[in-house]
């Protein structure tokens, strides 16, 4: 069932999230109600959502991008590549690729994550897998991650000196921070 996705405010948000013991019927629910809610956001649309920003503290996110879509459980970062994404513009059309966060609908920035990442975690169906992503997806999982650990994309913003900006209305507007 569709859920209210917590707004960036809610200190539920800063919890470090506790592993999942088993993938049980408890877990499947949550599991639909993580695949419900992305599914239906549309302003703005997103590619991943945590379920502490369902108000679940459990180590699960869900991924969906182009014709990629996982569950992942207890993610264990295995290998983070050294090159970083978005140090430089992006290929698309020179411009650098904004994250955002559902939490905070409307504001983006542009982070520097690893290009690649390698983890380990359970399947829904509560299957060992390890697996590799690159570039933007490799983003998500990045960002994901950091709910899971009660991290915010704008804690690394911050962290970063990186401007953030809002999309309001067709336009785009820099944030002060400071």
């Amino acid at each position: 069932m569709k859920q209210r996705v917590l707004d960036v405010k809610d200190r539920r948000l800063r919890e470090k999230s506790q592993p999942v013991i088993k993938v049980d019927k408890k877990i499947k629910s949550i599991i639909k109600d993580i695949k419900d809610t992305l599914a239906t956001q549309n302003d703005p649309e997103g590619v991943g959502l945590a379920a502490p920003q369902i108000g679940k503290n459990l180590c699960i996110f869900l991924i969906n991008y182009e014709k990629i879509s996982r569950i992942i459980i207890n993610p264990k970062v295995l290998y983070k590549s050294k090159s970083k994404s978005h140090s430089t513009k992006a290929s698309r059309g020179g411009k650098e690729i904004l994250e955002g966060c559902l939490s905070l609908p409307h504001y983006y920035g542009p982070l520097q994550r690893a290009k690649a990442i390698k983890i380990e975690y359970l399947t829904e169906a509560g299957e060992k897998k390890v697996e590799e992503f690159k570039g933007f997806l490799a983003q998500i999982i990045q960002h994901e991650i950091d709910h899971l650990d009660g991290i915010l994309f704008i804690d690394r913003i911050l962290e970063q000196k990186k401007p953030l900006y809002k999309f309001e209305g067709g336009e785009w507007e820099k944030v002060d921070l400071v």
